[in-house]
């Protein structure tokens, strides 16, 4: 016996294309940047980190929208590479203050360019004049409903 259901299938679901979008862009920036061993977590937060030096992990994790309990092992990841340091806050010893090494910094700079070609080529099958707006729509998807996320992003 075949159930009614109230969709004709999967494509008619904005979710189920938002994860696979999510997993297609995963994989173009793993493609690109595959002779940096870098994913796209840890460039988020190797960027957030050198643009704002000294966040604790807390702070760090709301600017680029990762839950408390993950930072801390992607961060342990990126200390054992010499890429980012923990120091301890004066003002609180509870509190790990992140920085980004010199080596960190190199291979921010070096993957930047790679990077750069994965965004391109996610957005690639759009016409040119359609990704500005495609950008401010899932934008304003993500900004609107940011109080949904487990990991909310901090403004």
């Amino acid at each position: 016996m075949t159930t009614k259901l109230p969709i004709d299938g999967l494509d008619d679901l904005p979710g189920h294309h938002i994860r696979r979008l999510q997993q297609i862009a995963v994989g173009i920036f793993l493609d690109e940047t595959a002779d940096v061993n870098v994913t796209p977590v840890q460039f988020a937060l190797l960027f957030a980190a050198a643009k704002e030096t000294g966040l604790d992990q807390r702070t760090l994790a709301g600017r680029i929208g990762l839950d408390t309990s993950t930072i801390g092992a992607v961060v342990d990841r990126l200390e054992a590479r010499g890429l980012i340091e923990r120091k301890v806050s004066p003002d609180d010893k509870r509190v790990r203050l992140l920085s980004v090494t010199p080596a960190g910094r190199k291979l921010l700079q070096g993957v930047m360019p790679a990077m750069l070609r994965a965004q391109d080529r996610m957005l690639e099958p759009l016409p040119k004049a359609d990704r500005p707006k495609f950008m401010a729509m899932i934008k304003r998807i993500v900004e609107e409903n940011n109080g949904w996320s487990r990991a909310a992003k901090d403004a």
